[in-house]
């Protein structure tokens, strides 16, 4: 083997690991316990429409063009630049929506350290925030990144351990005397179909399982990944619905809808089960735990998103002064950039009506810009097929022609669904006018898939010039050599 080709150290236990961790969220379980029961039928609809078409197809396209620049890569070779760019755009700007909402749930547990009341003031919220963030930029700035290994038990302790506590504290719950604030009838467990606000928990759900795209960096070091991504897929599907459903409902057991907070209900739900087990001294155990994890997850994902923007910056999408990395390679006025994008979203918790509707508009919005992404992907899947057909794919969808427009039709159809659904504001979540909610989601939608046109507008050859010489790393050079 040579030094260019990348070790095969990926076993199916790896992958099912990668696609837990990168998937699987604590965070998002009030979100999707607003819905009561019904959530079970929504996240197995969801899995079937949505996840597994999409791992499927992440799994192919990553394993038959594992090279440097992932979605970019895709769309570029599929449609050209211009795709490519938009491509790794709505990546990267859906994860900038994303920080504001792990950061809220950063400060609602972290109140449970100070006082829980304050998970409802919007200045506290806001103020955490950019407290939180701008200090995870500035470590980012600095190189001061946490371990590999650090990172991964901050993410066992952070998630694992604790999506397993309560779901075992629910079971208990469940079994016991105690009064239980949804009922398990086949009525409640299924929508009605004429009740169109049921639907609008498809947001929720559809956000709950994306991520899986991310696992696809691994696919050069995967052993046998004709065989490996298939297991991997079947196993960790079922554990993340699983956790999430299991999770969901042990939340819903103990909380109103009515009262449930989005931002700091996992911590309500624990506390209220602690306190009935006469354990409420674990409560600040688990307070803290849960802050080190979200805390490790971002702090991951800040400088990642902007190394793909770095991509395209090669190919003359961005101004020099857009290249800049400081001696620790890191894209320094990106880094300003994307903070001060935080900065301005984050101030939705001082405007909107209660935390709770900012939670839920910021986390719509990041799920409709995160289905436009997995749009673009999904049509340059399909153009990749008829435009190389010939090309090895160590795994491929099986099924032939139908398999490949049978699940390419569904994850698109679910997609659209995702964005038409997401201008509906849920019912429980106060906000001024309906009027206000869907200009206010238009008008980021709108705002935010302009600045990768005007890119590609604006784009100078001079400019690819200066990210080649700039951004030069000879080890890269190696690395591209057979």
């Amino acid at each position: 083997m040579s030094k260019s080709t990348p070790a095969k150290i990926l076993s199916t236990f790896s992958l099912v690991m990668i696609t837990i961790t990168c998937v699987d969220s604590v965070r998002n379980l009030p979100a999707s316990a607003l819905f009561g029961s019904s959530v079970v039928f929504f996240f197995i609809l969801s899995a079937l429409v949505f996840f597994i078409p999409t791992a499927l197809i992440c799994a192919e396209l990553s394993t038959t063009w594992p090279e440097q620049g992932g979605i970019y890569t895709w769309g570029k070779m599929a449609f050209g630049k211009g795709f490519g760019l938009f491509t790794v755009w709505f990546q990267w700007i859906e994860n900038v929506i994303w920080y504001p909402l792990i950061l809220s749930f950063i400060a609602g547990t972290l109140t449970y350290l100070i006082t829980p009341q304050l998970a409802t003031n919007k200045f506290y919220v806001f103020a955490l925030i950019n407290i939180v963030f701008w200090v995870c930029t500035w470590i980012n700035l600095k190189g001061l990144k946490l371990s590999a290994k650090l990172t991964e038990i901050f993410g066992i302790l952070g998630l694992i351990v604790p999506m397993l506590l309560i779901i075992v504290l629910g079971l208990i719950w469940l079994c016991g005397p105690y009064p239980h604030q949804i009922t398990f009838t086949k009525q409640s467990m299924l929508p009605h179909w004429n009740d169109t606000s049921m639907w609008i928990s498809l947001s929720a759900i559809v956000m709950s399982l994306t991520g899986v795209e991310i696992t696809t960096i691994h696919a050069a070091e995967v052993k046998d990944p004709q065989k490996s991504y298939p297991r991997a897929l079947l196993i960790s599907t079922v554990f993340i619905l699983l956790t999430l459903i299991m999770g969901s409902l042990a939340i819903a057991l103990v909380i109103p809808s009515a009262k449930l907070n989005l931002i700091s209900g996992i911590m309500d739900a624990f506390s209220d089960f602690l306190s009935v087990y006469h354990l409420a001294w674990l409560t600040p155990i688990i307070a803290v735990s849960l802050i080190l994890g979200a805390v490790a997850g971002l702090n991951n994902w800040i400088i990642g998103p902007t190394k793909g923007l770095m991509v395209a910056a090669k190919d003359g999408y961005l101004p020099p002064f857009l290249q800049k990395q400081n001696k620790q390679a890191a894209p320094t006025n990106l880094l300003y950039i994307q903070g001060a994008i935080v900065t301005v979203l984050s101030s939705l918790f001082l405007f909107m009506p209660s935390v709770n509707s900012s939670y839920w508009l910021l986390n719509v919005l990041t799920t409709q810009l995160y289905m436009l992404m997995y749009l673009c992907v999904f049509f340059a899947f399909l153009r990749l097929r008829y435009k190389h057909p010939q090309t090895h794919r160590p795994f491929r969808i099986p099924g032939g022609k139908f398999g490949m427009w049978f699940i390419s039709l569904l994850g698109i159809a679910s997609m659209l669904f995702t964005v038409y659904i997401g201008f509906i504001p849920p019912p429980g979540i106060p906000y001024h006018s309906v009027l206000e909610y869907e200009s206010i989601l238009g008008i980021g939608l709108v705002v935010f898939c302009i600045p990768p046109l005007i890119m590609h507008i604006v784009q100078k050859d001079s400019w690819q010039h200066r990210a080649d010489m700039d951004n030069y790393n000879p080890i890269d050079e190696m690395i591209k050599k057979p």
